[in-house]
């Protein structure tokens, strides 16, 4: 994290962070002062949050469907996110309310948590949630989802065509104190609710009627692991647009290193979620500079071929529980 404040198109001498941090700042350090408090400390702060964030709702996702090769996008979220997105942006130079990223950030999570209703509400039968079901029809939204992205592109200029596309890819770029701030409880919501989720998972991870027989209230339960995680997807997905990788990969690598059980697996996925998206953000950031490349292109380019690694090397060890 140090390293991300000190690395950049302006370099922060490693010995003024404390001094910069702490508002120390005299007239020659008043630049390095505006970069790290105003662009640089929000983004960083935003991308522990954000890879934590997804990382651990990819667990989540992975437990609710006994299955640790989805990823939070098959609910739905993803791309309800982006379809808003893409409409705030192709409209935007009509319509002057849809003209800010404020407002492509607000679009975004309203529409990835509406689709997260959405699916829970169609896949909803006399109370009870079928997660097959609701795998399904997280498939048909984004099916349906990227139909009209693609006509939306279509029909978009130059300027909105590199817009959709840099937002598609991702990027922190757009972490300030004012769009970050807002989104700080539903990114750390997961965390905080660990103990609890972590024994519910593994009860569920039996079955759902043994889990009912262990005391978990099942249908509660996976009403409250879907809105948990449209709410922190959605709100990372709003500001930095869509970011592969994180949710499908950093839980089945944790499952890998620590094993199944979720009572660690969800805080050490949002640990090592933090810290791949940190490093991925710094390297999207100086490989091209002062040029930056979306952070989506460096999380998958860094983790697909580790995951393959680590799969070749245990995959005599794979086990779900």
């Amino acid at each position: 994290m140090l390293a991300a404040l000190c690395i950049g198109a302006f370099s922060i001498p490693l010995e003024w962070i404390p001094g910069l941090l702490i508002g120390d700042a005299n007239a020659d350090r008043e630049l390095a002062h505006q970069v790290l408090w105003s662009i640089r400390l929000p983004r960083v702060l935003f991308g522990v949050l954000l890879g934590g964030a997804l990382a651990f709702a990819g667990a989540i996702t992975q437990g609710l469907f006994r299955n640790p090769i989805v990823d939070p996008g098959l609910i739905g979220v993803s791309s309800g996110a982006a379809l808003a997105a893409s409409f705030a942006i192709v409209l935007g130079h009509t319509i002057p309310l849809l003209h800010s990223n404020e407002a492509i950030s607000v679009a975004a999570f309203l529409g990835g948590t509406g689709a997260c209703f959405l699916v829970y509400f169609i896949s909803g039968r006399d109370g009870k949630t079928n997660v097959v079901t609701l795998l399904l029809s997280g498939v048909a939204i984004l099916a349906l989802s990227e139909a009209i992205i693609g006509l939306l592109i279509f029909i978009a200029d130059d300027d909105q065509l590199r817009d959709l596309t840099f937002w598609r890819l991702g990027s922190l770029s757009g972490a300030t104190w004012n769009r970050m701030i807002p989104t700080i409880p539903f990114l750390l919501l997961p965390l905080l609710t660990a103990g609890f989720l972590g024994k519910g998972l593994n009860a569920l991870s039996l079955g759902e009627r043994e889990a009912s027989h262990l005391g978990i209230s099942v249908e509660r339960f996976k009403t409250a692991l879907v809105f948990l995680t449209g709410a922190s997807v959605g709100a990372g997905v709003a500001v930095a647009g869509i970011i592969v990788f994180i949710g499908l990969v950093v839980p089945h690598l944790v499952r890998l290193m620590t094993g199944p059980d979720h009572r660690t697996l969800l805080p050490f996925s949002f640990l090592l979620g933090s810290i791949i998206m940190t490093l991925a953000d710094l390297l999207a950031r100086t490989i091209v500079a002062p040029a930056e490349l979306p952070i989506g292109i460096i999380t998958a380019s860094l983790g697909a071929p580790f995951f393959l690694y680590l799969i070749q090397r245990k995959k005599g060890e794979l086990v779900w529980a």
